[in-house]
């Protein structure tokens, strides 16, 4: 939150805005990754209520997180009169640094990891005792797919941090849409590795198949956006406009 409310502040936003959301957003957004999850493995929360709320054992999904935020925030801005796409611009960064973060409890919960690998494998990694000790799941060694995940994730927030520190190569919303980019085009090719995959009719894995279709949905309207309308705002500049809500 801190790294939304410095730019919210520095382009003229009110940081009550970005709390006020929070408020709204955060929780709601943990509703619709539960609920996500639990929509695509029903039978079993059917048979046994009660683990809906067994949010300590896991069950949580970024994709479905974001849809219930994107919703929350797209009332939001329309109550608040604030464009949506300044709103997002200003929480892409954050979004993905908390993603990045979040990936660590799946480390914790035995989670999100991948298909058997060696000791040898994970060590010429370098990665820390500590992690490598961890990834001993049933009796095997397992690839740290949360940790690709989460690198991967805080690479795309020093990226855009950096093209946002050069708001002439963007217009309004691109910072979000880069992020969405970013973000779907690892989590397919990491999704491809682990073991623990929501499927669709028992044969696609509903979060390759959504990342597939973002990322080239997104391109689209990037593309789109870029074409059909010649007098996009400038990244640095879309904020004087804070009433607009196109």
């Amino acid at each position: 939150m801190w790294l939304s409310t410095r730019e919210a502040v520095r382009v003229g936003m009110k940081a009550d805005d970005v709390t006020d959301f929070m408020l709204w957003g955060l929780p709601l957004s943990i509703i619709g990754a539960r609920l996500y999850y639990i929509l695509f493995d029903l039978p079993q929360y059917i048979a046994d209520p009660i683990q809906i709320f067994n949010i300590r054992s896991g069950g949580l999904a970024i994709y479905g997180g974001l849809i219930a935020g994107g919703l929350t925030m797209y009332f939001f801005t329309k109550y608040h009169f604030i464009s949506p796409w300044t709103f997002l611009d200003i929480a892409a960064p954050s979004v993905l640094l908390a993603q990045a973060i979040g990936r660590w409890g799946n480390f914790m919960n035995h989670e999100a990891f991948g298909p058997e690998t060696t000791r040898s494998f994970l060590e010429s990694l370098h990665l820390p005792q500590f992690i490598i000790e961890n990834m001993y799941i049933d009796g095997a060694f397992r690839q740290p797919t949360f940790l690709y995940e989460s690198v991967w994730s805080l690479l795309g927030v020093i990226l855009l941090l950096m093209l946002r520190k050069r708001p002439h190569l963007l217009k309004k919303g691109e910072v979000f849409l880069l992020y969405l980019i970013w973000y779907s085009f690892g989590r397919f090719f990491i999704e491809g590795l682990r073991t623990d995959s929501l499927y669709f009719l028992n044969i696609i894995r509903i979060s390759q198949l959504l990342s597939a279709v973002l990322f080239i949905g997104t391109i689209i309207v990037f593309i789109l956006r870029r074409k059909k309308d010649k007098n996009l705002t400038d990244y640095d500049r879309s904020f004087g406009d804070n009433q607009s809500i196109i």
